[in-house]
């Protein structure tokens, strides 16, 4: 594996053991080098989706939205479907709706063949991302979350329990009408309904990617069932919606997990590459990137 530091120096003219001076490389060169040397050891496509939300997480374009779509399309150009899929994410997330777009054309370009890789973080919709893959690449370090809907920043399952909680109240003492009212002007007209339904569409979609593509395999009923008891963890009211749900945890759900550190040559490359991306983010200002093994990127800054 390439270490930070190690990463670093390639970054800048350097001399090694003997002497000899080593030419820096440039980010771009950096990247390339080690998402080609990802998809030499695995012999696959490999397509890194990675948001800078840790790095200055103000940035706008951070989440997981429509306008990925085109990052996609750039990194698909040239690229043989026949080898399959490994996608790396990094994110914290974003619109279900955007998630389920992606993973149509995703799905429809390598016929189910896609694995994702989590080299640290696939949070909320990148949570969801990950349960439409036949199997899911962890390390000790690497975690998923809830997948619950947020609005405003407020879990959706705590505006849910407003209101519920005004209904129970105003049920047994109408002279806290005056009260309530004033609580619950904040949100806009049906915005109950619009929550609930929101909580309803990530369990559907993630159920159904979990039914579909990690679980087919298994009898419709299997695979439901497996479906169903990682749902009821992953949307839920988990306290906060940045809760870490490590890779044992997961194992314990009933997620297809391939340990990372299982394989010392997929552990280094994945690693070499979550590098050459985190440092990317440090030195230069892009709010996410999406890139190939073969140099197609799309950046948004």
């Amino acid at each position: 594996m390439a270490s930070w530091g190690e990463i670093l120096d390639e970054l800048r003219e350097h001399k090694d053991r003997s002497g000899n001076i080593i030419a820096a490389l440039s980010l771009s060169d950096i990247r390339l080098k080690y998402l080609a040397k990802l998809s030499a050891c695995t012999g696959r496509n490999v397509i890194a989706y990675y948001s800078g939300w840790l790095r200055d997480a103000k940035r706008p374009n951070l989440d997981i939205n429509d306008s990925d779509m085109t990052g996609f399309m750039q990194c698909l150009k040239g690229v043989n479907c026949e080898n399959g899929l490994d996608l790396i994410l990094h994110t914290p997330g974003g619109d279900p709706t955007a998630a389920e777009g992606i993973v149509n054309y995703l799905h429809g370009k390598f016929k189910r063949d896609i694995r994702v890789i989590v080299p640290q973080m696939a949070m909320s919709a990148g949570t969801m991302l990950a349960c439409s893959a036949k199997s899911i690449v962890m390390g000790k370090q690497s975690c998923l979350g809830p997948i619950d809907p947020q609005y405003g920043g407020v879990p959706a399952y705590n505006i849910k329990a407003e209101y519920e909680d005004a209904k129970a109240n105003l049920d047994n003492n109408p002279k806290s009408r005056t009260y309530w009212e004033l609580q619950l002007s904040r949100y806009p007209r049906a915005f109950y309904y619009t929550v609930c339904d929101g909580i309803q569409l990530s369990e559907n979609l993630a159920g159904e990617w979990l039914t579909r593509y990690m679980f087919s395999d298994l009898s419709r009923t299997d695979a439901v069932g497996k479906a169903r008891k990682i749902l009821a963890q992953l949307n839920n009211n988990n306290k906060s919606h940045l809760r870490h749900f490590g890779m044992e945890k997961c194992k314990q759900l009933g997620f297809v997990i391939e340990e990372m550190e299982n394989d010392n040559n997929l552990q280094d490359a994945i690693l070499s590459v979550h590098h050459a991306f985190t440092i990317t983010f440090d030195q230069e200002r892009h709010s996410k990137i999406i890139m190939n093994h073969l140099g197609a990127g799309y950046f948004i800054s």
